[in-house]
């Protein structure tokens, strides 16, 4: 990956890259846990949130995160669930159009936030059925760790 911010096309090979063969209660419990394990080695003020659907499976909120940090995953979420791509892709697709989300996408921004840190969990054969979030870095961050978590996962280093 290169040095600066991502671009489209390498968020687009993230998200390709990390599709699941499966997801269930298990899957999201090893896959909190090791996005905890992760926030707790950088001491990363974060919350973070996994969802299947409308249920949460799994909650978290380490030391320095707030009740803002679950607003924002909320509102990172809702993007996901409507574009069905990671908010971090929502929001940068905009900025390559020369505006910004909150310009132009028309929605609610107390509900919607195009910003890095939610990421579509999406299982092989069904395409996305959920969503993985952090919120309490800057959104550049929160993506990234989302997205280590998720190779950590998918090659098996989670426990």
């Amino acid at each position: 990956m290169s040095t600066g911010a991502p671009t489209i096309s390498e968020l687009i090979a993230q998200e390709r890259r990390l599709t699941l063969p499966r997801f269930g209660y298990d899957e999201a419990y090893a896959l909190g846990g090791l996005l905890v394990a992760l926030a707790r080695e950088r001491h990363a003020p974060v919350a973070v949130d996994i969802r299947r659907g409308a249920q949460q499976l799994f909650h978290a909120a380490l030391p320095g995160s707030s009740a803002d940090n679950d607003a924002w995953i909320d509102r990172k979420r809702r993007v996901v669930e409507r574009y069905g791509e990671s908010s971090y892709l929502v929001g940068t697709r905009f900025r390559a159009k020369g505006t910004t989300f909150e310009e132009s996408s028309r929605l609610d921004l107390d509900t919607y936030a195009a910003h890095g840190g939610s990421f579509p969990i999406a299982v092989e054969g069904a395409g996305v059925i959920g969503t993985v979030t952090v919120s309490g870095l800057p959104q550049a961050e929160d993506h990234a760790l989302v997205v280590e978590a998720l190779e950590q996962f998918l090659t098996g280093r989670a426990s």
